[in-house]
């Protein structure tokens, strides 16, 4: 079983607008489906994925809407904004450039040479 990871400050933002880039989903599927596709090694517990759905909303970055989900409950289901899409192509592009920066430092050898 893969240890839980914790997240640096702001990538949550980004997985966020990631999966509901995807379709509109409600907050519960939100965490379930990070943790089915990191392999459980990204837990997202309610205490943060709802502080962090709600100040995506409030940034305008996500809209959400009242519906039905598939069990019969009312649940606020979350959508990328427009704003939403240019945050996440912005902030997916910086993670990409960071990590393999950061790649490229743990492939170093002693001596500095990769």
């Amino acid at each position: 079983m893969p240890a839980k990871s914790d997240l640096p400050q702001g990538t949550l933002d980004l997985l966020i607008l990631k999966i509901a880039a995807l379709g509109p989903i409600h907050g519960y599927a939100i965490a379930q489906r990070l943790q089915q596709v990191s392999r459980d090694v990204v837990q997202v517990p309610q205490g943060s994925l709802y502080p962090a759905l709600h100040r995506l909303e409030n940034r305008g970055l996500l809209a959400a809407d009242w519906k039905e989900t598939e069990t019969g409950r009312e649940a606020k289901f979350y959508r990328l904004t427009r704003k939403g899409r240019a945050q996440l192509e912005t902030e997916a592009a910086s993670w990409r450039r960071l990590t393999e920066a950061v790649g490229i430092i743990l492939r170093l050898r002693e001596g500095g040479a990769e």
